[in-house]
């Protein structure tokens, strides 16, 4: 297994996932008197044959895993949460927005998929692929289990390799990711929420912000005011020049922005939008649902700029805003 050591107690795993981007990156820190893990992987044979591989190479006992921290309550950082916690009986912390949005999407009574296909519908996604979408999203369940027992996250530092790191609140990819930040060592364990190659999806889903890209870039903002060296993120490579790498993030989204307006100026739906602005891929349920999501942060972020408006009806459209009257 390919552990990369980032300093004497931190340790970055390559976790594989059953998605394109191939691994998400988990976080082993040697504590005093045991370890602590951040972020676990799907629920899935390779990413729990890569646990018991790491355990053994770098000698962890099951037992000795005192705390497991979920940066978030997505399936690649929280699907063997449970598993783990089966394994360890560690405790598991996540945030209180994020505690609550894992039970409304992965909860044993969940209509999370219910919720997405009345949002495709309403904004004039065919019904076959409204249905497919739905059908994908339920699948997802298999990913995420058992379910842990969760704790909420309360306090504003954690130790992690025997030091204490800030907690981070970076709403935006997920309405409770947190970062965390070591101010000594200049680390940002950055999660999902900078990553160095591909942009980290935004997007609006039923139940959670309704302003998700707005969330998004002020986090943005929030770690570039940090003195970080060096962030760790959970996909792709580390990350050198911290603010550099964000302010090309905030210009992709701002040319995505232009992009959307311009192409709802005269009255779209979301669906529409999307189709244009991803012609050139050919989506499969799983990316066409992210695709609508991400596009519909988007455009409720014009919104909420007042460059657009949302026009209610059987199936909602986005036009340009009226221009003032002075």
């Amino acid at each position: 297994m390919d552990i990369q050591q980032i300093d004497e107690t931190t340790y970055r795993l390559p976790i594989p996932v059953p998605f394109p981007m191939k691994y998400v990156y988990c976080y082993l820190f040697k504590e005093p008197s045991g370890w602590t893990i951040v972020d676990t992987g799907v629920n899935y044979p390779p990413a729990k044959e890569a646990w018991e591989e790491a355990f053994a190479e770098l000698g962890v006992a099951a037992g000795s895993v005192q705390r497991i921290y979920l940066t978030h309550f997505h399936p690649d950082h929280f699907g063997l949460a449970g598993w783990l916690q089966e394994k360890t009986d560690a405790a598991v912390y996540i945030s209180e927005e994020d505690f609550h949005m894992s039970r409304r999407v992965w909860g044993k009574d969940s209509r999370q998929a219910e919720h997405i296909a009345v949002m495709c519908k309403q904004n004039g996604v065919p019904d076959e692929l409204t249905e497919q979408i739905k059908q994908q999203m339920e699948k997802l369940q298999k990913n995420v289990a058992p379910l842990p027992n969760l704790t909420v996250l309360k306090e504003a530092h954690v130790i992690l390799g025997g030091v204490s790191w800030e907690v981070i609140k970076t709403p935006g990819h997920s309405d409770g990711l947190i970062c965390f930040f070591q101010p000594e060592k200049q680390l940002l364990l950055a999660a999902d929420h900078v990553l160095d190659k591909i942009t980290p999806n935004v997007s609006l889903w039923p139940g959670a912000s309704r302003n998700p890209l707005q969330d998004y870039l002020r986090s943005l903002d929030k770690v570039c005011a940090l003195n970080v060296n060096k962030a760790l993120p959970a996909h792709g490579g580390l990350i050198a020049d911290l603010s550099g790498r964000v302010e090309e993030i905030m210009a992709h989204h701002e040319e995505r922005l232009k992009n959307m307006f311009q192409l709802s100026h005269d009255g779209k739906t979301a669906y529409e939008v999307a189709s244009e602005v991803f012609r050139h891929k050919e989506l499969n349920a799983h990316q066409w649902r992210f695709a609508m999501a991400e596009t519909l942060a988007h455009l409720e972020f014009l919104v909420s700029r007042g460059e657009l408006t949302r026009q209610e009806g059987t199936v909602i459209q986005y036009t340009a805003a009226s221009p003032v009257s002075s």
